[in-house]
């Protein structure tokens, strides 16, 4: 395991015990909340949005990296509300196949 693993590990781990105690918590009813405070302008709005951004570039990046096709836009849905959890799968799944070729990781495949 590579310190990139390790640190994929670090960071996906305690974020899906965290989530699991929230969800055990307070359920499922997270989108009213996320944005009625992105609507309040408050600083959690602010971190909120800041958020969404990110969940969209990552969105936008699987689309593109698998290929827009059917599995680069089921995988763009799964970036998008998947966050971290998707994210961190996919870095790691990547580095598995392609070793440490980041290019192979971050890039669509070359056409044949």
């Amino acid at each position: 395991m590579t310190r990139f693993d390790a640190l994929l590990f670090l960071l996906l781990a305690p974020l899906l015990v965290y989530t699991a105690l929230v969800v055990q918590s307070h359920g499922l009813g997270l989108l009213p909340l996320f944005f009625q405070a992105i609507a309040e302008h408050s600083w959690q709005g602010q971190f909120n949005f800041d958020f969404l951004t990110f969940l969209t570039l990552s969105a936008c990046w699987s689309a593109w990296r698998f290929g827009y096709g059917v599995k680069g836009w089921a995988l763009a849905v799964l970036a998008f509300f998947g966050g971290m959890p998707y994210l961190a799968t996919t870095l790691f799944l990547l580095r598995r196949r392609h070793g440490a070729d980041w290019a192979a990781i971050l890039l669509p495949p070359k056409a044949g």
